[in-house]
Parts: structure tokens; C-alpha cells; sequence
């Protein structure tokens, strides 16, 4: 026992002449303090393109009608989230993001500074878009100390607004020089594999973007800012081609790095069965001989067939369709051969057009299911779109419609529908679909925001946004939805009013109550935030 003891104190003996901090590093881990930003950058754009998908493709896009479930429907299609939407995970990735701009700048990185700076203004845009006023000045601080970096104020939502556009102009001059003048990003860069080109469009039309958000309140000032840059394309460029798109593919390795609907890591199937078409998008589709419906959605696999000429108790599937007599017939029914969309807000949805047994509604042969390219995990068409083409010409027409020096309005409406179809895979079905009179630019705002609701398929997030300032497409609640207007924001989340009581008060305090707020007071879903206060948008 001795001689065990005498040489355990041996070990420690000899060790302990070593630098003790040797023991601090961990050989499988990064030491923030040195590691290349990189590392972390991966991590901001690939949950930054998750959260826009997990948005546009899911309630977001029940709130605009591009879809609706017809199960566990009750945050899709009826907007009853209660207080349970929490911003916690964009502040965690604005955190990460943060680290990326902070260490760039000690490296003299000015990709990744300029990058980081359009990171910034993307997920702190979509915070203050989706709940109005929000923590931003002293945000990100808490490890500073202090009580007002602990319990950050929430800026007033113009404030974040303006910080955006300071950002974003700041990035345009940081990614402003030749690809060969940067330390690389590499494959972290999943956007735009380190294109500064690129990054730099992105960082203008995002400006594009949130000029235009402020315009219903500050007209001249939108006006002055989107004119300075269409006037100014050297200095300024932005996407005006789909191959610009900021879009991220899916790697398809796991259920954390797949598209949402693919059924290879969901053995039931249900996040993409449980999303079906929207009759409100269907049928708009299908009025102007939409080819996209084809991308976007299946034919409905086993259609109906009322026939008044058939026996009475008929209800048979002959030849894939499904026949009935009009005795057989119970409910409203859709018959349409082709696309069949679920109304909005249906009560019974599971079991609507004669499905036949409401316990596998969710398996209802009557309805159109999304495209089979949703089941898969990663596929060409499958990306997070953060921004494209498609809304930047939207943008420039809705300005040139205004009678703003941003170019022809027709012009950019026909450069925007086409950006879409190029999206979509279909460019060559362009000139019949432009051929309609339906389709033609008739210079109202109406159909240029029509026109860009259809483009923001699966990037649904603007669409709400557009529908908000106003008013278009002229959308409709259904029977079981839980206000008769469709909602304008988030709730302030249960948590942030506990633990940030004062400051998220104060924010409540500012909201405007509207005839929708109803008993929820003014933090509910339907009380305007300051953009829309004092418009009469969207009523």
C-alpha cells in the first residue's frame, strides 16, 4: 500500500510542474477566444433559413391561406396561439452572430463583419415585424452586467427599423471590394459560398425591403431611400435575377437538417400529410391558369363525380374517380377534377369532401396534397428563401406604381412574375401565362401584391407582412377561426412578461387596441404595433 501511495504522489508530483491551464483546454472543443468565426457563421445562416421555413411554410402560411391542416389545426388555420410564440430563438441566433461580428472585427474579417451585419438586420427585422417594439439597443448584453443589459428595454420598433438600414449600409460599404481582398468564409457560407458580390445585393434589397415596410407611415423618407438606390446601381446593386436568390439547400441527413415535411425521419408521415392546399390559393391559382399550382401541388388523386343520372345509393370508384347520386351527397363538396383546396378555417376539416372516414382524414384522397418533392428530404426546389428576385422587382414596381423614380412599373411586374417562374423551373411557360388579360399589368397596387402573395409560396412570412400595410390580397377568416380578421402580430410570450415585467409592460402599453383585440387586451394578436397605428391598414 505504501509504495501505491508513494507513486500516485509521484504522478501528481511531476504534473503539477506543468502549466495547470494545459488542463483548461478541451482537445474536442473550440476556444472562443481564437477560433476562426467561420465555425460559428455555419451555424447563424443555417438556423436563420430553418426559422424562415419553419415560419412561411407552417402557420405563417395558414395566416395568408397558402395552406391550411386538417389536423392539430388550431395555430395553422385558426391563428390560437395563446402566448406561446417566443422570440428566444432568434435572439439565440442573433447571440451566435454577434460572436461572428465581434471576433471578425478583432481578425480584420470584413466578409464575415459585413455578412454578420446583414444577419443582423435580418432576424432583428423579422423580430420587430412579427411583435412590434423588442429588446435591440441593449440586447445581446447581459454578459456586460447590469441591470439594463440583464433586463434589456424593448426599443420602439421605428428605432430597430432605423438601426436595420444603418447596418445594412454599413455592410454595403464593408462588402464593397473584390472576392481576392477577403479572408475566405469557405463552405461555411451556405448562401452564397462567399460571394461578397452577392452579399452585397442581398445587404440593398434588404434595404429595399424595409423602405418599403416604412412607407405607410414615413412615405418621403421611404420614397427618398429607394429612389437613392435605384438611381445609384454601382453603388448600390441589388437582386434582380433569380440566380442572386439568398436561398439555403437542405444537406437532408438528419430530421434537423431536412426539409420539414420528409418523411424519411417521420415514420407517420404527418408533417407533410397534415398540410394540405388552401381552397383560397387553389382556386385563385386556377382563375389565372397558373402553371405554378402544378409546382407547388398534386392533382387531387381520386376526384368526385356527382351524376343525377345514376342509380340512387350509387358510391363507387370507378376508373380512379369516385361516383355518387345526389342522394349520396352530404356536406359542401368540391368536384372540381383537377386541384381541390380546403376552405379556410374549415370545422371538420379531417373529414371535409367526403373523406372517407374522418379517423384517416388526414389520408383524404378528395383533396390536393402538396407536391411529392415535400415528402423528400433535400431536392432542388426545396430551400429556405430568404429573399429573391421576385420581391425586389415587386418591390420596385409597387414604388414605381406610387408615381417614385424606381424604374417602369410594368416592367418590373412582368421581371418579377418571370423571376418567379425561373425559381419554379417553369420559365418557359412565362409567355402563355403573360398572354392572359387576367394576368396583364392593369397599374393597380392590388395585383402587384397578388402577384407577389403567389411568389412568396413557402417564404409566406412577407405576404403577411404585405397584407398587413395593405390590405391585399383581401383575405377572409373562416367559421372557426378565432377573430373575424386575420391577426397583424405575435402575442409577447408569457416568459418575457415574467421575467422582463417592466419592459415588456411598457411595450404592451404602446400597442393600439383594435375592434379585433378583443378580450385579450392590447398584447393580443390583433392590437397594432406602431407601424400601423394611426392607418387605417389593414382595417
Amino acid at each position: 500500500m505504501k509504495s501505491i501511495v508513494v507513486a500516485i504522489m509521484g504522478i501528481f508530483m511531476v504534473s503539477s510542474c506543468k502549466d495547470i491551464t494545459e488542463l483548461n483546454d478541451n482537445p474536442n472543443g473550440v476556444n472562443p477566444l481564437t477560433a476562426n468565426p467561420s465555425l460559428v457563421l455555419s451555424t447563424v445562416l443555417t438556423e436563420t433559413g430553418r426559422a424562415y421555413v419553419n415560419l412561411g411554410y407552417q402557420d405563417v402560411a395558414g395566416i395568408v391561406q397558402h395552406t391550411q391542416k386538417d389536423g392539430w389545426s388550431g395555430g395553422h388555420n385558426d391563428y390560437d396561439w395563446g402566448q406561446e410564440n417566443s422570440w428566444s430563438g432568434y435572439y439565440d441566433i442573433l447571440r451566435n452572430n454577434q460572436y461572428v461580428y465581434d471576433r471578425s472585427v478583432e481578425l480584420k474579417y470584413e466578409l464575415h463583419q459585413g455578412i454578420a451585419l446583414v444577419m443582423k438586420s435580418m432576424i432583428f427585422g423579422l423580430i420587430t415585424d412579427l411583435w412590434g417594439d423588442a429588446p435591440y439597443t441593449n440586447a445581446l448584453k447581459a454578459a456586460q452586467g447590469g441591470i439594463d443589459n440583464t433586463f434589456p428595454a424593448f426599443d420602439p420598433q421605428e428605432t430597430i427599423y432605423m438601426g436595420i438600414l444603418n447596418d445594412l449600409e454599413k455592410a454595403n460599404v464593408l462588402l464593397s471590394k473584390n472576392a481576392a481582398e477577403y479572408a475566405a468564409v469557405g463552405s461555411a457560407d451556405v448562401y452564397y459560398q462567399g460571394n461578397p458580390a452577392k452579399w452585397r445585393k442581398l445587404a440593398n434589397s434588404l434595404k429595399l425591403r424595409y423602405y418599403m415596410r416604412m412607407s405607410v407611415k414615413k412615405a418621403d423618407f421611404a420614397k427618398a431611400g429607394i429612389e437613392t438606390i435605384v438611381a445609384n446601381p454601382t453603388q448600390y446593386p441589388i437582386i434582380t435575377a433569380a440566380a442572386d436568390d439568398a436561398t439555403m439547400a437542405y444537406a437532408g441527413n438528419s430530421a434537423a437538417d431536412s426539409w420539414p415535411g420528409a418523411v424519411r425521419f417521420d415514420p407517420d408521415s404527418s408533417n407533410y400529410r397534415r398540410i394540405k392546399m388552401c381552397a383560397t390559393f387553389v382556386e385563385y391559382l386556377q382563375a389565372n391558369k397558373d402553371p405554378r399550382l402544378g409546382v407547388f401541388a398534386n392533382k387531387v388523386q381520386i376526384p368526385l363525380v356527382v351524376d343525377s343520372s345514376l342509380a340512387k345509393g350509387t358510391d363507387r370508384i370507378t376508373s380512379g374517380k369516385r361516383y355518387l347520386s345526389p342522394d349520396k351527397v352530404t356536406g359542401v363538396i368540391d368536384t372540381d377534377q383537377e386541384y381541390v383546396g380546403l376552405p379556410v378555417s374549415l370545422l371538420g376539416g379531417a373529414s371535409y369532401n367526403m373523406s372517407p372516414t374522418a379517423a384517416q382524414g388526414a389520408r383524404n384522397p378528395h383533396v390536393s396534397w402538396l407536391n411529392s418533392m415535400y415528402m423528400q428530404p433535400t431536392g432542388a426546389l426545396l430551400r429556405a428563401r430568404l429573399m429573391s428576385a421576385a420581391e425586389v422587382n415587386f418591390i420596385l414596381a409597387e414604388a414605381a406604381q406610387k408615381g417614385w423614380a424606381a424604374g417602369n412599373a410594368e416592367n418590373n411586374y412582368k421581371a418579377a412574375i418571370q423571376a418567379s417562374f425561373t425559381t419554379w423551373g417553369i420559365a418557359s411557360a412565362l409567355p402563355a401565362y403573360m398572354a392572359q388579360p387576367v394576368v396583364a399589368y392593369n397599374g393597380t397596387l392590388k395585383q402587384i401584391i397578388e402577384q407577389k402573395w403567389i411568389a412568396s409560396w413557402t417564404s409566406a412570412t412577407e405576404a403577411w407582412f404585405d397584407y398587413r400595410r395593405t390590405g391585399f390580397p383581401d383575405l377572409k377568416t373562416g367559421p372557426q377561426s378565432k377573430r373575424a380578421a386575420l391577426p397583424l402580430r405575435f402575442y409577447y410570450m408569457l416568459d418575457e412578461r415574467n421575467l422582463n415585467k417592466a419592459n415588456a409592460d411598457n411595450a404592451i402599453g404602446k400597442l393600439e387596441v383594435t375592434k379585433y383585440s378583443e378580450a385579450d387586451g392590447k398584447n393580443s394578436a390583433w392590437s397594432k404595433s406602431w407601424l400601423l397605428q394611426g392607418t387605417t391598414k389593414p382595417w
